[in-house]
Formats: structure tokens, sequence, C-alpha cells
């Protein structure tokens, strides 16, 4: 049996802030890239990851992941989880849900023919997707969305 590799956490701090990939630094170190991972987050330098399983509760067919309202969803709940998300997807996403709310719409999915949208009935999935998000756009010293997508 092999010994052990072992990863110098400052090393690796001074490597991954280089840009280094995962892949450069698992062959660096002589470990996998899930090694890698592991020594990350042990180290406090891997990325928080995001749960969007409220926002999209149903297991999606591969060819509806990368649709619009998966991305909508997606985008809606990384920025309610205080994730990074570009203005313009942000800007997106909102008047996409908002239209959905306004119009007394939500969305549905179906794995055979995925999202679609059908009358809101009581608690609404979209509202509170949207809810969560705007309440996490307000908090203090997080950037806004433009001003007429807040309103």
């Amino acid at each position: 049996m092999g010994r052990k590799a072992h990863i110098d956490r400052e090393e690796l701090r001074r490597l991954v802030a280089t840009g280094r990939s995962n892949a450069e630094l698992a062959a660096h170190f002589g470990v996998t890239e899930s090694g890698i991972l592991q020594a990350k987050r042990t180290a406090g330098l891997a990325k928080p990851m995001l749960d969007h399983g409220r926002a999209i509760p149903w297991k999606l067919k591969r060819a509806h992941n990368q649709t619009g309202p998966a991305t909508n969803l997606r985008n809606l709940s990384a920025v309610a989880q205080g994730g990074h998300v570009p203005q313009a997807k942000i800007n997106t996403a909102l008047r996409w849900a908002r239209r959905l709310a306004e119009s007394g719409l939500d969305v549905g999915y179906s794995y055979e023919d995925g999202f679609y949208e059908r009358p809101a009935e009581g608690a609404s999935h979209i509202e509170a997707v949207l809810n969560d998000a705007l309440r996490a756009l307000e908090e203090p010293g997080r950037e806004t969305a433009e001003s007429s997508d807040l309103e």
C-alpha cells in the first residue's frame, strides 16, 4: 500500500490563487481531482454549492435542463442563495417570473413534455421562487437589479 499524499494547504492556496484548474492541481499534488476538491473544501477555498431543489423540485429530463424556464429558475435560485448571477440574466429571470405571476400563471413540469405554464392554484411556485430572489436582492450590500426591474 502506498503512502497517503499530502497536500500542503499554503501551497494549495497559492496555486488556487494563480488560477490553476483542479486537474492541474491534482497532477501537481499527485492526487485525484476529487482529492483536490476535498482539500479545497477543508481549506475553505471551495465555493459553496448552491442547491436549486426548492426552485426546481422536479427530476428533469436531460433535454429540458437548459431550457429557458430551467435556466430562469436556476438563476432566481442562485440569487436567493447569494450566488453571483450576471445582471442581464437576473433581469431576464425577473421579467419572466413577474409575467407569469402577474398573469395568474404558474410553471409546471412534465418529464415527457417539459415545462409549461398553467393557472396558479393556491400557493404559486413561481411567486415563491420570485419572492425569495427579490428578498435577497433587497439585502443591504447586495448588488441590485435595475430599479425598473425591482418595482
